[in-house]
């Protein structure tokens, strides 16, 4: 099992605002322990970037796949970035 710290940014498409997206993403990430932040974007998508070990970092992006019952996704686009390790906790963001 490999403990190796990830990095991914994800942009998330559909009916994604609105729905409590960022807030069941916040909670999430708190119980995985997922460092990074999630943003509405004014053009109507869900931004986030997930810090932490590879497997609970594909847990977040599987979540942003599928998203809250609420929401409809239409696609989650996923760039693997190098680990930076600067966050503390993870935050949602107004803008």
């Amino acid at each position: 099992m490999s403990f190796m710290n990830v990095r991914a940014h994800v942009y998330i498409s559909g009916y994604v605002t609105g729905v409590l997206f960022r807030y069941h993403t916040q909670q999430l990430a708190q119980r995985l322990g997922v460092s990074g932040w999630v943003r509405n974007l004014r053009d109507g998508r869900v931004e986030a970037v997930f810090e932490g070990e590879r497997e609970q970092v594909e847990e977040m992006v599987k979540f942003c796949r599928e998203g809250p019952p609420e929401a409809r996704v239409t696609d989650a686009e996923v760039k693997w970035e190098k680990y930076q390790g600067g966050f503390s906790g993870f935050e949602i963001k107004y803008w």
